[in-house]
C-alpha cells in the first residue's frame, strides 16, 4: 500500500533549482519533500559546470607554461598526465558532494525520496511507494545533451558533457558538434591540453553574442589551433578505422572529416518526459514547461523553474528562479521573472560575458542609445600580465542609464557582476564615474569606459565659460 505525504513543499529534481528551493524552505521550517532519481546536485556538479571549469582550469595551467617565455621564462611544452587530471576533475566533485547529498538535506529537514516522479492527477504526485500530495509543487528536473538527427549517429560511439569525463586518456584528435559556450569551452581546454581540435556547426559560432566582442574569442581560439567549420552541415557520421568519419558540406563543397573522438555539444533538452504532466493539466512541449513571468505552469500549484522551464539554461538562472518561486509559495509576494538582469557568460580564454541588452534590443525598445567602448589595451594591468586583445561595451540610456553590458577578454566573467548589479538596480554611469577603483586592477577598464562617456562635457562652451568665470574670482 502506498504512503501518502502531505508535505507544504514538493520538490521534483535535486540538482541547483530544486535544491535551492528545498534548502530555502527547510530553512523556515517547512515541510518539504525532495524526489530526485538520480545523482543529487544534478547536471551542474556531476557533469556541468564543476568539471567542466576543473577541466578548463587544468588547461589554462599548460597554457601559461607554453606563455612562459613570453615572460623570460623557459620551460617547455607541457607533459599531461590525463588520467591523473581526470581523477582531479573527480576529486573536486566528490570535495562539493557532500553539501547536496541527500545525508545532508534529510539533516536540514527534507525528506528525500530517490526514485521516479510522476504526476497521477492535478494534485498528486507518485515515487516508488509513496504518494505525495502537496499544497504546491516545483519541478526543477533539469536538462540532458540533446542528441542531434544524424544519419549514422545511433550506430557510431559518441561523447556528451555525462561522459566526456569518464575518459582516462586525452583524445588524440577530438570533433565537436556544436559551437556554443559548451563546445567552444571544451574545444578551448582540449587544445591547450595537446588534442587536436575541430569544432562544426551549422550556424554561427556563439551566434547569440556581440559579433565585435565574438570575434575577439574566436581569433584567439583559431590562434591556438583549433578548426572551426561555421555554417556547415553534417550529413551523416559513421564509424572509422577506431574512430568516426563525418560526412559534411559548406559553401566550400563536401568534404570528410576523420576524429579520434566525437562529442556532442548542440544544445539541450528539458528532462520531463516521465512526470506525465499531462495528467496534471500542464502544457509543455519539446522546449520545455510553459510558464508564466511568475514561474507557475498552467496548473496554478506548480511551479517550474531551472532548464525545465526552457529560457536560459545556467545554474545562477536556477537559483534565481528558485527565489522567485520560494517569495511567491511561502510569503504570497508577488514576483516576476526579468531575463534582462541575467548575465551570460562563456568561460574561454579570453571570456565573453553579456548582462542586459545589446545595441539593437536597446534600440528597439527605448528608441536611440549611446554605446560605449573602452579597450583592454588602455588598462595598465592588461598589458603588464599580457592578456591579450579585450573589449567593453556599455549600452547606454537617457541620463546615463545602463540598459546593458558585454565584455570580451580576461576576467570578462568577474568584471561584468558590476554591470549586472547596475541592470538590476537602474544605475547609470555617473555611479560607475564616482566610485574608486584599486590601480592597477582590469576593474578600472569599465571605470574608464564610464568616464568617457562624460568627456565631451569638458569640451562644451558653457561648461568652459563657468570655469573661466570661476577662475577669474579667484
Amino acid at each position: 500500500m502506498a504512503k501518502v505525504l502531505n508535505p507544504d513543499i514538493c520538490v521534483i529534481g535535486g540538482g541547483a533549482a530544486g535544491l535551492s528551493v528545498a534548502a530555502g524552505a527547510a530553512a523556515f521550517g517547512v515541510p518539504v519533500v525532495l524526489v530526485e532519481r538520480a545523482r543529487m546536485g544534478g547536471d551542474c556538479l556531476n557533469f556541468g559546470c564543476v568539471p567542466s571549469k576543473t577541466l578548463i582550469a587544468a588547461s589554462k595551467h599548460a597554457q601559461a607554461i607554453r606563455a612562459a617565455e613570453e615572460f623570460g621564462i623557459t620551460a617547455g611544452e607541457p607533459i599531461v598526465d590525463y588520467e591523473r587530471l581526470q581523477a582531479r576533475v573527480h576529486a573536486v566533485i566528490g570535495a562539493i558532494a557532500p553539501h547536496d547529498s541527500a545525508e545532508r538535506f534529510e539533516s536540514l529537514g527534507v525528506k528525500v525520496i530517490a526514485d521516479t516522479a510522476r504526476f497521477v492527477d492535478d494534485r498528486t504526485v507518485a515515487a516508488g511507494d509513496h504518494l505525495i500530495r502537496a499544497r504546491r509543487f516545483v519541478i526543477a528536473t533539469g536538462s540532458s545533451p540533446a542528441v542531434p538527427a544524424i544519419p549514422g549517429l545511433a550506430e557510431t560511439p559518441y561523447l556528451t558533457n555525462e561522459t566526456l569525463f569518464d575518459l582516462k586518456r586525452l583524445p588524440e584528435h577530438l570533433v565537436i558538434v556544436g559551437a556554443g559556450p559548451v563546445g567552444l569551452e571544451m574545444a578551448q581546454a582540449h587544445r591547450r591540453l595537446g588534442a587536436r581540435v575541430t569544432v562544426i556547426d551549422s550556424g554561427k559560432a556563439l551566434s547569440s553574442g556581440d559579433p565585435e566582442l565574438v570575434a575577439i574569442v574566436l581569433d584567439a581560439i583559431r590562434a591556438e589551433g583549433t578548426v572551426l567549420h561555421e555554417e556547415t552541415a553534417i550529413q551523416s557520421v559513421e564509424r572509422h578505422a577506431g574512430g568516426v568519419r563525418l560526412h559534411c558540406k559548406n559553401t566550400q563543397g563536401r568534404f570528410f572529416l576523420d576524429g579520434s573522438d566525437l562529442l556532442l555539444a548542440a544544445g539541450r533538452a528539458p528532462n520531463h518526459v516521465s512526470l506525465d504532466l499531462d495528467a496534471a493539466g500542464i502544457r509543455h512541449d519539446v522546449k520545455g514547461i510553459a510558464i508564466g513571468t511568475d514561474l507557475r505552469t498552467s496548473n496554478r500549484r506548480v511551479y517550474a523553474i531551472g532548464d525545465a522551464a526552457g529560457g536560459l539554461q545556467f545554474t545562477h538562472v536556477a537559483n534565481y528562479h528558485a527565489r522567485l518561486a520560494l517569495q511567491q509559495i511561502l510569503f504570497r509576494l508577488p514576483a516576476r521573472e526579468d531575463r534582462d538582469i541575467i548575465p551570460r557568460v562563456t568561460f574561454t580564454d579570453p571570456e565573453l560575458a553579456e548582462v542586459g541588452l545589446g545595441q539593437a534590443d536597446a534600440r528597439e525598445k527605448f528608441g536611440r542609445v549611446d554605446v560605449v567602448c573602452w579597450d583592454f589595451s588602455a588598462n595598465d594591468r592588461a598589458r603588464t600580465d599580457g592578456l591579450g586583445q579585450g573589449l567593453i561595451k556599455i549600452t547606454v540610456g537617457r541620463r546615463g542609464r545602463i540598459l546593458g553590458a558585454a565584455i570580451a577578454g580576461a576576467g570578462a566573467g568577474e568584471m561584468i557582476n558590476g554591470f549586472a548589479l547596475a541592470v538590476a538596480n537602474r544605475l547609470t554611469l555617473k555611479h560607475f564615474r564616482g566610485y574608486v577603483a584599486p590601480y592597477p586592477t582590469l576593474s578600472e577598464i569599465g571605470k574608464q569606459a564610464s568616464i568617457s562617456y562624460y568627456a565631451p562635457v569638458a569640451r562644451n562652451p558653457l561648461v568652459r565659460s563657468v570655469i573661466g568665470m570661476l577662475r577669474y574670482f579667484g
